[in-house]
């Protein structure tokens, strides 16, 4: 070895484990100069005061009961939609197909509303479109996993496609029933009879919504954590050979999980049409489904962590809409923020798996980070 050879300035050498404690410090601590970041950013382009400015995002998502309630109402969509994903991502199956699996479930409950929502009864009509919800849900998440399974096809692309081919069957069946003719929508479904509607519980339209929500919240993490199914899907997102040794059928683990990503991605598709926003649209799922792969990646695919990542993305975006109307901002100017913000949380990620050595001077000790 060359004792001339200089060390590098910098090297990088892999963390041994460290402590939740310290994880979230470094979490935190990332989210704290991120808003330094940001306040330096909002200072020198639009001359505003920053505290002014995140007061204003505050008030975009608590400001009132309205407010809070709005919060909640995208939180338990955008949630339920990260939970479904997380056991696919946690097999190492490449689900991007989220959204598309929503879109089955929106276009079967709103086929039973339209169809059936003057002919059944509520206490009818509401189950059977939930069933209906579930079914296409998992039908639409079987197709990619059975084909993984049986022929090993390549599962992002395969799911992402059949995002368009699921957002392009919806917008045939609104030009069937647009209304009225030609607007190219079809408004809120059953307006007049709130047929196939979802109950308002306590006064609170989106109440219902976010108690099942909390409820498959739980589940997933109980199911992950504690089930022998959460164990094999581990195990297979290890290795597939590891799988296959100990007597796991990888196959059946991969149809099977997708099935189970499918029913809850149904199941939002039902809450979107029939508890919350009553209508179709070829853009109701609003990219949920990329949106829920990061939330999902941030809490490590542990279902509770996806609350706190789901609620700082859903407050960075009503916040970046509160500030463009309040201060008459580009709507983009919110999503840079967020974009910061986002940058330096993910790129937490990577300090508390790796740890920076700077080299040695004379006569000082070597300064990691």
């Amino acid at each position: 070895m060359d004792k001339n050879k200089k060390e590098p300035l910098i090297h990088i050498t892999k963390r041994k484990a460290i402590s939740k404690k310290h994880e979230w410090a470094i979490r935190l601590g990332s989210i704290l100069i991120a808003l330094v970041v940001c306040a330096i950013i909002t200072t020198l382009t639009t001359h505003l005061n920053p505290i002014s400015v995140y007061a204003s995002m505050i008030d975009g998502s608590f400001g009132s009961e309205r407010k809070v309630w709005a919060l909640l109402k995208e939180l338990s969509i955008l949630l339920m939609v990260s939970v479904a994903l997380a056991p696919a991502f946690k097999m190492k199956f490449w689900n991007l197909g989220g959204g598309g699996q929503v879109m089955a479930g929106v276009l079967a409950t709103t086929t039973c509303m339209i169809t059936l929502g003057d002919k059944l009864p509520n206490g009818v009509l509401i189950p059977l479109s939930l069933i209906a919800a579930l079914f296409a849900g998992a039908l639409w998440a079987f197709i990619p996993a059975y084909c993984k399974a049986k022929w090993n096809t390549n599962e992002t692309l395969f799911t992402l496609m059949m995002n368009y081919v699921a957002t392009q069957i919806v917008a045939y069946f609104i030009i069937i029933w647009e209304s009225p003719k030609g607007s190219g929508k079809i408004g809120i479904v059953n307006q007049h009879t709130q047929a196939g509607w979802l109950p308002i519980i306590a006064g609170k339209q989106y109440l219902l919504p976010v108690l099942i929500s909390i409820a498959v919240t739980i589940f997933m993490y109980i199911y992950l954590k504690y089930s022998k199914q959460g164990y094999e899907l581990s195990v297979v997102g290890e290795s597939q050979n590891t799988a296959r040794y100990v007597g796991i059928n990888v196959g059946k683990v991969i149809i099977r999980t997708l099935i189970l990503c499918g029913l809850i991605c149904g199941l939002t598709g039902w809450l979107l049409v029939a508890g919350t926003d009553h209508t179709m649209t070829t853009t109701i799922e609003a990219g949920r489904g990329f949106l829920g792969v990061m939330v999902a990646w941030l809490a490590h695919f542990n279902p509770i962590g996806m609350v706190l990542s789901g609620l700082l993305m859903v407050f960075m975006n009503r916040g970046g809409g509160e500030i463009s109307t309040a201060f008459g901002l580009n709507k983009s100017f919110g999503d840079i923020l967020t974009g910061v913000i986002l940058f330096f949380v993910i790129g937490s990620e990577f300090f508390i798996n790796y740890q920076v050595h700077f080299r040695k001077s004379h006569g000082k000790e070597a300064a990691d980070v």
